[in-house]
């Protein structure tokens, strides 16, 4: 998300409204491309990602103060975009948890002796 934002920044002007959309995909991709054992990691590393890469297209201004209330800024009106990715990871990890659940189940139920 990083390098998205740099992107963003260079060819688009740092414009919020290109790099929401670019997140939208990465979201889903991130949630697709986790291993099982960190399915339920993915929802919480997406946002986390989309702050770090909203450095380079927030209004930082040249203080620390100003940097900040840039950053809450960018996060507070870029928040549709935030929370449609991680709800877009969220579903997508949901749904590969229960399908790995029941495959689980299935393949215990086949390995049991029946009475």
């Amino acid at each position: 998300m990083l390098v998205l934002g740099l992107l963003t920044e260079a060819l688009f002007g740092s414009s919020p409204t290109v790099y929401g959309v670019l997140f939208l995909p990465v979201s889903a991709l991130t949630a697709l491309w986790a291993r099982d054992g960190d399915l339920l990691i993915a929802p919480v590393v997406v946002p986390i990602a989309f702050a770090v890469g909203l450095v380079p297209v927030a209004d930082l201004g040249s203080g620390t103060l100003e940097g900040l209330m840039g950053m809450v800024t960018g996060l507070a009106t870029q928040a549709g975009w935030l929370y449609g990715g991680t709800l877009a990871a969220g579903v997508i990890v949901l749904v590969r948890r229960v399908r790995r659940v029941r495959r689980a189940n299935r393949r215990t139920a086949r390995n049991s002796p029946r009475p």
